[in-house]
């Protein structure tokens, strides 16, 4: 069975992007979901000399473990200030110092929501030209404008943007499926 790391690119408890995250998992078939929560992970801001110092944290190294037994990924970002929050900032900063290529060039689902109009584009480009770079093959990507008008409980209530939703998934499987033949 295929194995999905899922991350919100957030550290709030209320996270959209893990509700996104989640709906989106649970429209995936015959995959083993191991969602990465970054409370789990919380590690001192990157700088050199504390690295110099004290090392790469236990927490990096752990989660640089659990990477290595992925087939896929499917993150969403939080856009904070038109860029990524700044736990996942620190988090890949510290990654890339165990492996530059923290996503290992398997496929990546890439995704970002917000409460307005725009549905976290900006982070997203700014992660679809930056990825790559850091190991990652983006085989799709969707952005979800207006958050708490778009999505309920039971998940993404515009039908234009649920068939996209989908078809970005069906990208991603496929992609997946190429691994395993």
């Amino acid at each position: 069975m295929k194995k999905i790391i899922t991350i919100a690119g957030s550290n709030s408890q209320k996270s959209i992007n893990k509700s996104l995250l989640s709906y989106t998992s649970s429209l995936l078939e015959n995959v083993e979901i191991i969602p990465i929560d970054l409370n789990d992970y919380i590690s001192p801001i990157y700088g050199v000399d504390y690295e110099t110092e004290n090392a790469i944290p236990t927490a990096i190294k752990r989660l640089d473990e659990s990477f290595n037994k992925a087939d896929g990924f499917i993150i969403s970002l939080a856009e904070h200030n038109g860029s990524y929050a700044a736990v996942f900032k620190n988090t890949i900063d510290w990654l890339s110092r165990v492996n530059m290529k923290i996503w290992r060039e398997k496929p990546m689902l890439l995704m970002a929501t917000s409460p307005g109009d725009r549905g976290g584009t900006t982070v997203l480009e700014s992660a679809k030209t930056y990825f790559p770079y850091l190991g990652a093959n983006v085989t799709a990507d969707f952005s979800l404008p207006n958050f708490y008008d778009n999505f309920l409980e039971d998940g993404i209530s515009d039908n234009g943007l649920k068939e996209e939703l989908n078809q970005k998934i069906h990208l991603f499987e496929q992609q997946l499926n190429n691994l395993f033949q």
